[in-house]
């Protein structure tokens, strides 16, 4: 997962200079994904590629790179190179650097194209709609894997801290706010009121989305749906919304919602099926 562009700019203003190190390539079986990726100075280190044997290899190449200044591409097997079960090779790319590269970061290293297209570690940031319980149980668990900009209408919903990958908005129409979303974005829609969640959804079929989860029952959305297509638009654009958001197994704590909605960002091929049963 990429390191937000907020955290980077913060962690190189503190550190001065890091190397960022990226799973560029994965063969067979390993800690971690390609696209994995860490930030190392001289007496620590923030993210991780995996643990083990694997990362104090690479914590120690990092900090070679960090006095030498030269990237540098390693590939490592990981059986006979570090004695792990794993059985694979992945290869590493090591990158030091003194400031946030330009964005857009459309940077290819060593011929492994590693590309991100707008620097903010997410293709596709996620947008929260409502700072109540389950917005902020969404927040404290999604922050760590995705870009998020968090909106409500009341500043004084919102935890006095916030992680480094949100940014909050406050609005007093949430509805007209949705103007400001890219089309090709991520929503969760859960505010205190059902008449501002439907014209959020009405906005956001007008905006245009690449998903869009709205909290509630089967009734809930039942009403939703009779209304979206009163409001002129089609069935097929309607049925894009997922409602209910969540796992029913996982039960309607804010928290146990969380992690079934997170658990349906990170693997999107989890049906609507699967989210039945979350609370209105």
């Amino acid at each position: 997962m990429s390191i937000n562009v907020r955290r980077l700019r913060a962690m190189l203003a503190a550190r001065g200079t890091l190397v960022r190190v990226v799973v560029a390539d994965v063969r067979g079986s390993a800690p971690r994904e390609a696209g994995a990726e860490m930030l190392v100075w001289a007496d620590g280190f923030h993210g991780t590629i995996g643990g083990g044997a694997l990362e104090w290899r690479a914590l120690r190449i990092a900090r070679e790179v960090l006095q030498a200044g030269a990237t540098r591409v390693e590939r490592i097997p990981l059986g006979p190179g570090l004695g792990q079960c794993c059985g694979g090779a992945v290869t590493l790319v090591f990158e030091r650097l003194d400031a946030v590269p330009p964005m857009p970061w459309r940077r290819e290293i060593a011929g492994f194209g590693l590309l991100e297209e707008d620097g903010t570690g997410s293709s596709a940031p996620l947008w929260i709609w409502g700072a109540g319980h389950v917005g902020r149980a969404l927040v404290a668990t999604l922050a760590p894997l995705r870009d998020i900009v968090w909106v409500d209408d009341a500043a004084a919903r919102f935890p006095v801290t916030m992680p480094d990958e949100v940014e909050r908005l406050v609005a007093a129409d949430m509805p007209r706010a949705m103007a400001f979303a890219p089309g090709d974005v991520d929503h969760l829609i859960l505010t205190y009121s059902h008449e501002i969640d439907l014209a959020l959804c009405h906005e956001a079929l007008n905006q245009g989305f690449r998903t869009c989860g709205l909290i509630g029952s089967a009734t809930k959305w039942a009403r939703f749906r009779s209304r979206l297509l009163a409001l002129g638009h089609e069935k097929q654009a309607i049925d894009r919304i997922t409602c209910p958001i969540g796992n029913p197994a996982l039960g309607k704590h804010p928290q146990a919602i969380a992690v079934g909605v997170a658990a349906a960002l990170l693997s999107p091929e989890l049906s609507a099926e699967t989210t039945e049963g979350t609370p209105a």
